[in-house]
């Protein structure tokens, strides 16, 4: 054994260090605080604010809901984590455990279990953030947001973030390049109708939101979406398309408007590039891959 903690080594720093016992209040004035490795306080529920460094943005309702029955049912579990409000005796800031605190509410429960900790704003962040990474509640742009937060705000680095948040630091690069995506991009990564795999994607792409809005229209997998970009990288949006340069289906090209749309219809489903050519009421479908999984892929969908 190397002596470390299973949470040390899963979670870089992780919330034992971020949590060491010297930053254990003395007391809230109204409050005894409790020491390291003893039982946490009730502290009233009105007591306690949200958390300004909370990384969290969206909390499932039905989650909450089911939460809160688990609540009635057999209580809290597993404390909150707070902060005194500097100058408001009695008052505290949720660090961990917002969720809880939520659930607590609509269990009309008047107190909750609580770890009181006095912690600077930094820590604060790190711990919030390492939490939810813990219990995966966080969207990639949320993670992205608080990794971005603890740099600008606190003058980290990409290499400090990997350190503390247990990543690599590859993966702390591109998820931070998310957040160069447009607005109505990270909108969809954030609602999840995007994962972050077909995010990462689309990352550096021109037009990215319009390859986006055809990705969750047609209810695409990544490898599809990476299929559609790699041509649109390639060869542009006629090459997405179907058409080659010359003639995109305008004045003398001598196909239908109705056609070139299907095509479109055709090519998103199935993220494939796709050309239909009539001859009278006769014609021919083409459709093109590159490997093999994407013909396992496109056979998937036919059966279907």
């Amino acid at each position: 054994m190397n002596g470390k903690s299973p949470i040390r080594r899963g979670l870089g720093r992780g919330l034992e260090a971020l949590l060491g016992a010297e930053r254990e209040t003395a007391a809230a004035e109204t409050h005894e605080a409790a020491p390291a490795g003893r039982a946490p306080l009730a502290l009233p529920i009105a007591n306690i604010r949200p958390g300004k460094y909370q990384p969290r943005k969206r909390f499932d309702e039905s989650e909450v809901e089911a939460l809160a029955k688990s609540i009635r049912e057999k209580g809290i579990l597993q404390p909150v984590l707070v902060r005194p409000v500097a100058g408001e005796p009695g008052m505290y800031e949720l660090v961990a455990g917002e969720r809880r605190w939520r659930a607590a509410q609509q269990a009309q429960l008047h107190e909750i279990p609580a770890l009181v900790r006095d912690l600077a704003d930094r820590d604060t962040l790190e711990v919030a953030l390492v939490e939810n990474l813990q219990r995966q509640d966080l969207t990639a742009i949320e993670e992205a947001r608080g990794y971005q937060r603890m740099m600008d705000d606190f003058r980290r680095t990409q290499e400090d973030v990997a350190e503390i948040v247990g990543k690599s630091r590859s993966h702390v690069a591109n998820t931070l390049r998310l957040l160069t995506l447009p607005a109505p991009v990270q909108a969809m990564l954030d609602d999840g109708r995007l994962t972050a795999g077909h995010a990462r994607t689309l990352v550096g792409l021109e037009d990215a939101e319009r390859l986006a809005e055809r990705v969750v229209a047609a209810g695409l997998s990544v490898r599809e979406t990476e299929a559609l970009a790699q041509k649109v990288r390639d060869g542009g949006w006629e090459a997405l398309e179907g058409r080659r340069g010359g003639n995109s289906g305008g004045r003398g090209s001598g196909r239908s408007p109705d056609l070139i749309e299907l095509e479109h219809d055709v090519s998103e489903r199935l993220g494939l590039v796709v050309q239909i050519k009539t001859k009278g009421e006769a014609g021919e479908v083409t459709i093109r891959y590159k490997s093999l999984e994407q013909l396992d892929d496109l056979l998937a969908k036919l059966r279907r």
